[in-house]
């Protein structure tokens, strides 16, 4: 399967769709429906009757953002109509939540022409605390969003249009400070006159580049006053006799803006730029002239952005529409003007300025990110991006007088950081780490069409260097019949000699009963065998295993021949839990049967070790059903002891407690409210369970009906990165293990 097929299992894994409604309030009995529906709603209704600002403290409305499109202009497809667009539009609203906890309601509307849709959305206007269009044609775009803006009270927003504008439009600011040039005296050369290309112009010219001093160029070349073109073109008309190619009007340029098609630039025309140029080819997903061409190109310094994520400066919209809208939400603004919009550039801007906290250097693979050339606007993993547009935005507003609601600045910052709460897209960061330092991963099972599409899928993604196990025409003939464009690297233990690895394990192995002959077999037809020594002899920085095997069985192999980590008797089996606020480490969920206390402090130990890979700072409880003591029983004990072993260990620098129940170990308010002598002062994120049942029931139930994502079983303890997977996962499982995998090697190097 290739991407176009996983993309459609992505998109119709039960339930179809990316998005749903979910309450927010209890709805568990009588009085909750009765306060929910009938009799007790008439009362926000009245209120809301009354005055109608009241919808905003009353109903969703002043976090609810309309994503409006007719499907006209979607990027990449063209117009491709209002139905067929709605997997686009679903997708904006999964980024506006992700980034910004704002809900939306994606309306894709039949119509084509302006007078169409601006009937029926500005009709919309109860519902909604703010407009965003997208994907509508030029001109029509233009005029759109200027009669909803007028005719509605509430922000509207062509993405479009403005997205890049912004995050391109702080790009610049930076940039022409790194080349020491002002941005009055910019000549811009724009290859481009759709709406996002005449938007970024305009707000360009906002930023302070001179409007005489930007040069349009479309399809037909240089746009001048004696071309027929429309209004919106003909504001950035040059004189009749500055007419020729795009090529002549980059001649001298200190900018170019590409808003166009790829391929479309080439390196003498760059070179024909003035001194330290600045290039921003935005076209996706192939900018008009490559990053290594670009910069290639010249001697002196090519300032360089694109539109792609695996370069330097990436202009990505996502860094603007959720945290314009999120300021213009909270202050109930009625439009979002250009004093708004140049604010979350001016943000963005003094953003990339900043030391970067080390959390979002490792979220982007250790790699330097600091103030340059390579380094002019944030990431959009930064967490901080929310903390200074959206108050950015929001004060834009009330200075400007569009705000219809005042916030403190200072208690403002505070609510955004609550709002999304501390936890971070965890495998965002750990796929992130594994880009950086590709590792040589060995998948067992190679021949498994999960095994096969995976490596695809790190490969393409550049998490790791796959290396399939297997039967090498069997893999390839999958690879054909997938369709996969991927020339896999495969290891067949029928081809070649692998007697250096029959030999690693006869040496480990050959006073616990395997003879040579046994060793060479073993490896010739066992592919955890081979996995584990080329794992040990260093062909190898990690291997994946157990995708059709049953976890024992797949488990003894690494176990014999990498072992565990030295001052380390026990291995476990750890689960990563992501919810929308906190994540949760739980142990063990898939190695020890019936551990004693010894057992159990030291998977504490790992699976807090572990926790840390991800930047969390481990708080563990030691469960039972006991809560201190309440129940005492040999059962009770073993839990009890080992969290006493822990906290007697001086070198523990971590906060444990135990034994306790779940709901104490994880509901502050039980915690603090009945137990305030616990070394825990909040609720545990590491769970240590008190046996493999527990353990494994636990966590299920926890991603089932807890509704968390859950990562792994991530194996602590062994000397070299080994994963054994459960029989039956996706391919998006052993895709994050291995880039757990990947990452787990790169530590250890260090």
């Amino acid at each position: 399967m290739g991407l176009d097929d996983d993309a459609l299992d992505y998109h119709a894994s039960d339930p179809p769709g990316k998005v749903e409604i979910s309450t927010t309030k209890p709805t568990n009995t009588q009085r909750d429906l009765s306060l929910a529906y009938s009799p007790g709603v008439a009362a926000p209704c009245r209120a809301i009757a009354d005055d109608p600002t009241e919808a905003f403290t009353h109903t969703t409305k002043g976090n609810m953002v309309g994503v409006v499109s007719n499907g006209s202009a979607v990027l990449g497809l063209g117009d491709i109509g209002a139905q067929a667009a709605k997997p686009v539009m679903e997708g904006k609203g999964v980024l506006f939540k992700r980034f910004a906890d704002i809900d939306v309601f994606d309306i894709e509307l039949d119509q084509a022409t302006a007078d169409e849709l601006v009937a029926t959305v500005s009709a919309m206007e109860p519902t909604f605390g703010g407009i965003n269009l997208e994907d509508i044609k030029a001109p029509e775009c233009f005029e759109v969003e200027r009669r909803l803006g007028d005719a509605m009270d509430v922000p509207v927003f062509h993405d479009d249009q403005h997205g890049t504008a912004i995050i391109s439009g702080a790009a610049l600011l930076n940039a022409a400070e790194i080349a020491g040039k002002d941005l009055s005296d910019l000549d811009v050369v724009f290859s481009g006159a759709g709406a996002s290309a005449i938007a970024t112009a305009k707000f360009y010219v906002s930023l302070g580049v001179d409007r005489e001093h930007i040069t349009m160029c479309d399809s037909s070349g240089v746009i001048t006053e004696d071309r027929d073109v429309n209004e919106f073109k003909a504001a950035f008309a040059q004189p009749a006799d500055s007419g020729g190619d795009l090529a002549d009007a980059m001649a001298g340029a200190d900018v170019f803006v590409g808003l166009s098609v790829g391929g479309i630039v080439n390196q003498a025309m760059v070179r024909s730029m003035a001194d330290d140029p600045i290039v921003f080819a935005m076209a996706n997903p192939d900018p008009e002239i490559d990053y290594e061409s670009a910069k290639a190109a010249r001697e002196d310094t090519v300032i360089m952005a694109t539109g792609r994520s695996d370069y330097p400066n990436q202009v990505n919209n996502v860094l603007g529409f959720p945290f314009i809208f999120r300021g213009a939400l909270d202050v109930r603004a009625t439009d979002i003007n250009e004093e708004m919009k140049v604010a979350a550039a001016t943000a963005l801007a003094d953003l990339a300025k900043q030391d970067v906290p080390d959390e979002v250097v490792k979220a982007y693979g250790d790699q330097p990110l600091q103030f340059g050339s390579e380094y002019i606007i944030p990431k959009p993993l930064d967490p901080r991006v929310l903390f200074e547009v959206a108050p950015a935005v929001a004060d834009a507003a009330m200075e400007t007088g569009v705000a219809r609601t005042e916030l403190d600045l200072v208690d403002y910052r505070e609510e955004l950081e609550a709002r999304l709460g501390k936890s971070r897209e965890m495998m965002r960061i750990v796929i992130n780490k594994a880009k950086s330092e590709q590792q040589r991963i060995a998948l067992g099972e190679g021949g498994d069409e999960k095994m096969i599409r995976a490596a695809h899928q790190m490969h393409e993604a550049g998490i790791a260097d796959p290396v399939l196990l297997g039967d090498r025409d069997t893999i390839q003939g999958t690879v054909d019949a997938l369709s996969l464009d991927f020339d896999p690297d495969v290891v067949d233990p029928d081809e070649g000699d692998h007697s250096a690895y029959a030999d690693t394990l006869y040496d480990l192995r050959k006073r616990k009963g395997i003879t040579r002959n046994e060793a060479e077999s073993l490896v010739a037809r066992d592919p955890n065998y081979l996995g584990s020594t080329m794992v040990e002899a260093g062909d190898a920085d990690a291997f994946l295993t157990g995708l059709t095997h049953h976890y024992p069985s797949a488990l003894k192999p690494p176990l014999q021949v990498v072992g565990t980590a030295p001052d380390t008797d026990y291995v476990a089996g750890v689960y990563m839990l992501t919810f929308q606020n906190r994540v949760v480490f739980c142990a063990d969920a898939t190695v020890n049967q019936d551990p004693d206390a010894d057992v159990l402090a030291e998977v504490a130990q790992h699976t807090a070790d572990l926790a840390r890979r991800f930047n969390v700072d481990p708080r563990v409880a030691v469960l039972s059903y006991s809560n201190f003591g309440s129940v005492d029983n040999e059962g009770t004990r073993k839990p009890r002891r080992a969290a006493q072993q822990l906290r007697e260990d001086d070198d523990i620098d971590f906060p444990v407690d135990g034994e306790m129940q779940a709901d104490t170990a994880v509901v502050e308010d039980i915690l603090q409210g009945s137990y305030e002598f616990s070394d825990l002062d909040t609720a545990a994120n590491v769970l240590i369970f008190p046996n493999l049942e527990a353990g494994n029931i636990g966590y299920k139930l926890l991603q089932r009906l807890g509704g968390a994502d859950a990562i792994g079983p991530m194996l602590v303890g062994m000397n070299k990165p080994v994963h054994v997977l459960q029989r039956g996962d996706e391919v998006k499982d052993i895709v994050n293990l291995a880039a757990v995998a990947a990452a787990d090697a790169q530590q250890r190097e260090d």
